[in-house]
Formats: C-alpha cells, structure tokens, sequence
C-alpha cells in the first residue's frame, strides 16, 4: 500500500475515534449515578498515568447529559426491583422508591455538584425527603446506600451528607480517562476532559 494511502487510513481512524469521544464520555459519565458502598473515606486520586496521550475537551448540556445518564440507569436497574431516576435542572435532584416494611415511599434528594480539583465530583445534599415520613437526612441517605443499585466507582456517605462521584476512577473502554472540568448548571454549561492513550489509538510513540 502507498504511504500515503498509510497515511490517509491513520488519519481516517482517528477521525472516527474523535468522533466517538463525545458519545462515550457521556454515556460513562452519568456523573451522577450513586452506588450504596461502605461507609469509607472518598478514594484516593488514582496513581498518575505515564502513558503518552492527549487530552481533549468536550462540552455539552445538561439536556444532552440527563438523557444519557437516565438510559444508563435504566440499563443498571434491569432485574431490579428499585427505580429511581436523575434530572438535572437548577441542581441534581435524585427521585425514587425505597422500601418501607410491606411497602415503598417516594425520595426526593437535591444535591450540588462540586468538581474538585483531581477531576471527581462531590455531591452535595441540600435537600432530602421521605414520603411523609420525618427521618433525620442522614437516615435517609443510609437508605439510599443501601437499597439503591449504583456503579462500584462511587460513595454515598450518609455521615457527610454527600456523595462522592469517582470520575476519574472509571473503567472505559479504550483506557480513556475522563475527568470533570467544568459544571454550572445555571449556565447550563457542563465540560469534560477525556485523555486518550496513543496506544488506544494504535499510535507507537518513540522518544
């Protein structure tokens, strides 16, 4: 094959995994997504990657991001009898079912997204409720932690109040690694940054 035509095919390739950056860093994001896990400390910021890579960009809204986040949800809850669901609007507000004896009552939590500065995110609870049951907010995030499903990448602390949202502690295909750059929801204004490994990309690199 002529080099150039090499040439042609490489470029070619990388334009469709550029292409694709925005989509899978949406769909893995669903930053919002909260995992019941023992009550431990946030995990540490992830050892620093020695690959070769560059780092993009991609900005989107919280429309785009909602839509994303609630059909990943859905797909992590088949087979569960728990549903609940995220909606992103002048903050992240989480609306469910958690069971009650024989029965089950509606939650509602308001939470604030902090990025912090190794790209992850803490969710922080304004405010929360229980159906018309008076139950201290922590008791409530408990319930949270331990009846619904979640990724294993993020914390619920009931202790806190909060949640921490482990971005930067994603599996992604490709080895991707995305973090949070930007969040106002105000401005409906939300940005990401994505590392791309050159190796993912088939791309040797020789000093």
């Amino acid at each position: 094959m002529p080099k150039h035509q090499k040439q042609k095919n490489k470029w070619k390739q990388l334009f469709f995994w550029l292409a694709g950056v925005n989509a899978l860093v949406l769909l893995t994001i669903t930053v919002f997504v909260f995992w019941p896990v023992q009550e431990t400390a946030p995990p540490e910021p992830s050892v620093e990657n020695t690959q070769r890579s560059s780092e993009f960009t991609v900005r989107t809204t919280k429309q785009n991001l909602n839509e994303l986040v609630n059909a990943y949800i859905d797909n992590l809850l088949k087979g569960s009898s728990h549903q609940y669901s995220v909606s992103l609007d002048e903050d992240v507000e989480l609306v469910g079912e958690l069971p009650v004896f024989s029965s089950t009552v509606p939650v509602s939590v308001h939470l604030e997204p902090l990025v912090q500065e190794n790209g992850d995110v803490i969710l922080e609870q304004k405010s929360i409720s229980i159906g018309q049951l008076a139950l201290p907010n922590k008791k409530i995030m408990a319930y949270l932690k331990k009846y619904l499903p979640m990724p294993e990448w993020v914390t619920v602390d009931p202790a806190n109040e909060e949640i921490y949202v482990a971005v930067t502690d994603m599996n992604i295909r490709s080895n991707f690694r995305v973090s949070v750059a930007h969040i106002d929801l105000e401005a409906n204004n939300l940005a990401f940054n994505i590392e791309v490994p050159y190796e993912s990309l088939g791309i040797e690199m020789t000093d």
